[in-house]
C-alpha cells in the first residue's frame, strides 16, 4: 500500500490536516454557509443579518464567532454598531466552496 505525503507523521502536516478538518466541519454547518453568502455581498450588521438570515440574533452571533475565530470574518465598529466582513480567507473560501456547488 503507498504512502501519502498529508498523512506522514510530520509534526506540521498532522496540524495542517486537523486544521484543515477544523475549518470543514465549522463550514459544514448550514447557518454559517448562510451567513458566509451574505456576507460575501458585503459587510453587514447583526440586525441586517438577522433580516435575511431567518435566525435569531443570538443564533446569529454565536455564529460570527466562531466564524471570526477562525479568521474568516472580520469586525469593524462604528458607534454602537458592529459590522462584519469577509476577510481574505474567507473570501477564498467561499469562492471555492461556489465553485464546487456549480
Amino acid at each position: 500500500m503507498g504512502s501519502y505525503s498529508c498523512c506522514t507523521p510530520s509534526k506540521k502536516e498532522g496540524k495542517n490536516v486537523s486544521q484543515l478538518s477544523s475549518l470543514l466541519k465549522l463550514l459544514a454547518e448550514e447557518n454559517r454557509l448562510k451567513l458566509l453568502c451574505i456576507l460575501c455581498q458585503g459587510r453587514h450588521c447583526v440586525c441586517e443579518l438577522e433580516s435575511h438570515g431567518n435566525m435569531s440574533q443570538s443564533l446569529i452571533s454565536h455564529h460570527l464567532k466562531d466564524l471570526k475565530e477562525a479568521g474568516l470574518v472580520l469586525t469593524e465598529k462604528k458607534g454602537q454598531w458592529v459590522y462584519y466582513s469577509l476577510t481574505d480567507l474567507g473570501k477564498r473560501a467561499t469562492d471555492l466552496l461556489f465553485q464546487i456547488n456549480k
